[in-house]
């Protein structure tokens, strides 16, 4: 249901994308939406600390979707992926090129400290397998926006 998160996979989806990439829904544009995934590895690096958004008494519930076979809304607004953000990179392959670099640092961080959690703004501290859950949520719906899942 959920696309798996090891980087040869996700990179056979990103290389589908090509800078006229219109997306099914939303107003991201192809680009716009590979550096929002990098953005959010390093959310879950620490690079990008987060404050939590809802009330404690939330979280638990929150990370229970990550464990439910729920996809995430379309269109959703978050304050940590404004629209406008402008673009970091002159071409969409230099996107692409960030991405891999800041998932292999997710991976060797976590992979160093087994036990470390870091706090995403919806679902408090979660640790490398509530991030992976979330990546793979997170990557099939901007997949799936996008028409290359």
């Amino acid at each position: 249901m959920f696309i798996e998160t090891d980087l040869e996979t996700v990179l056979t989806h990103l290389n589908k994308l090509t800078p006229d990439t219109k997306p099914v829904w939303g107003k991201m544009s192809a680009q716009r939406m590979v550096e929002h995934l990098t953005d959010t590895l390093r959310i879950a690096t620490g690079e990008n600390p987060q404050e939590l958004l809802i009330p404690e008494d939330k979280v638990e519930r929150m990370v229970a979707f990550l464990y439910s076979d729920k996809p995430m809304a379309q269109n959703m607004v978050v304050p940590f992926a404004k629209e406008g953000t402008p673009l970091r990179h002159e071409e969409l392959e230099l996107a692409i090129d960030e991405f891999v670099d800041v998932y292999l640092e997710f991976q060797e961080l976590f992979g160093q400290n087994p036990e470390l959690k870091t706090v995403h703004a919806y679902y408090g501290p979660i640790n490398y397998e509530q991030w992976d859950l979330l990546h793979k949520k997170h990557l099939t719906h901007h997949f799936t926006q996008f028409g290359i899942l």
